[in-house]
């Protein structure tokens, strides 16, 4: 049996009224997914448990059937495990992203959470620069990523209580609440130190020029300690490998075990190589039991408040991702497909929250319960009555029971 699980990052949302109330889901053309739908098992999982803060990490380590409770601290470790870093359990890793901050009277705005999508090149440059001239004492480090997203390593003693702020849930909001946060004293100084360092950077000012957003600030988020569970073996006997742009889920692979291959050309957004995903995948596939294969672009629009984009990326998700592995996969012969979306990122919003999300099942041989013979939509999965609590259980239905 070959196991694929596909996340489209974000794909769930709210009913839209420029879609004559149809959700990006329902609206986008996405023919393999329904098809899957149809003639498998559709409902809703509750991927983000109650207490915990809507987000991949939690998200997709409970698709991935890992219970997210008494594990997951943060989604800096998970990435700092992409990279095979060594750090020892009382440092902290922050993820840091590049944003663009605007500034005005008595006002400081956070406009973008990914500093228009930098580009790799860009955000090395800058981090070259933080290196030298950031106030970092003995035991920082600054780790280079992808794109906008890096890593900052925290030595101990570490500001291991101090909240954490997403980012993407404060786009357009003033956050000089934030800034100004006793509790964050330590994280918003290096934050402020970086802003006279960026905003004259050339890099920067290449892209003011071409009238891009600048990456004119860090932000520090994300912090949590090194991560341990059992892998996929240990539990289900089972190898494989975890295919995205993304260091979080490349991290989530290492961690359980699962290889992680990168992709060239792979960028987390609607120009990423999604042939070279899909022959990945295959190409796992052909040597081990199971692919994780996970798409960022939906979860990218709906920060950023782009409807069109957001339809694109998951008609692009479908097309171009699940159909040819749909077409593929029977020459493995028996196989079966786990699709989801991590959580809902409305438009409307322009961030995650922790309502369940739909899940499809489908396979050979055909699973207890199906066909739905319903579209893959949130309202349809609502309507099956079908509700996965908590979304770790998942794994139950899809690889069966543990070793």
């Amino acid at each position: 049996m070959k196991y694929v699980i596909l996340i489209g990052d974000g794909m769930g949302d709210y009913p839209c009224l420029d879609l004559g109330g149809r959700t990006p889901l329902a609206a986008a053309p996405t023919p393999n997914l329904d098809f899957m739908a149809q003639n498998g098992l559709l409902g809703l999982a509750r991927t983000v448990p109650p207490s915990m803060t809507p987000g991949s990490d939690v998200a997709i380590m409970s698709l991935m059937g890992y219970q997210p409770q008494g594990l997951l601290t943060g989604r800096g470790p998970l990435e700092a495990a992409a990279k095979k870093l060594d750090f020892s359990p009382m440092e902290l890793i922050f993820r840091l992203n590049f944003v663009t901050l605007k500034f005005s009277p008595g006002r400081v705005s956070l406009c973008n959470h990914a500093a228009g999508n930098i580009s790799t090149t860009e955000a090395e440059e800058l981090l070259d620069a933080l290196r030298k001239k950031l106030p970092l004492g003995p035991g920082y480090y600054l780790y280079p990523g992808i794109g906008y997203r890096h890593l900052l390593l925290w030595p101990d003693p570490a500001p291991d209580q101090a909240p954490s702020y997403p980012p993407h849930d404060y786009r357009d909001q003033d956050i000089g609440g934030l800034l100004s946060d006793p509790a964050a004293r330590e994280i918003m100084n290096l934050v402020r130190a970086s802003w006279p360092i960026l905003e004259h950077h050339p890099v920067n000012k290449k892209r003011r020029a071409r009238n891009l957003p600048s990456a004119n600030s860090i932000w520090l988020w994300g912090q949590g300690k090194r991560v341990e569970v059992k892998t996929y073996l240990e539990r289900w006997g089972l190898t494989g490998a975890a295919i995205s742009a993304v260091d979080l889920i490349r991290g989530l692979g290492v961690i359980t075990g699962l290889e992680t291959p990168v992709i060239p050309g792979a960028t987390g957004w609607l120009d990423t190589n999604y042939q070279g995903k899909v022959e990945a995948t295959l190409e796992a596939l052909s040597r081990l039991d199971l692919a994780v294969l996970h798409f960022e672009g939906p979860d990218e629009a709906s920060h950023q408040g782009e409807l069109a984009s957001k339809l694109q990326a998951i008609a692009d998700f479908d097309a171009k991702i699940v159909g040819p592995l749909l077409r593929a996969l029977p020459d493995f012969g028996s196989f079966r497909i786990l699709a989801a979306c991590d959580h809902f990122t409305p438009l409307k919003i322009k961030t995650h929250v922790a309502d369940p999300v739909p899940f499809l099942i489908y396979g050979q041989p055909t699973l207890p319960g199906s066909p739905s013979g319903r579209a893959y939509t949130e309202a349809n999965a609502a309507a099956t009555g079908l509700l996965v609590e908590p979304g770790a259980a998942l794994s139950g239905l899809f690889f069966g029971p543990e070793k």
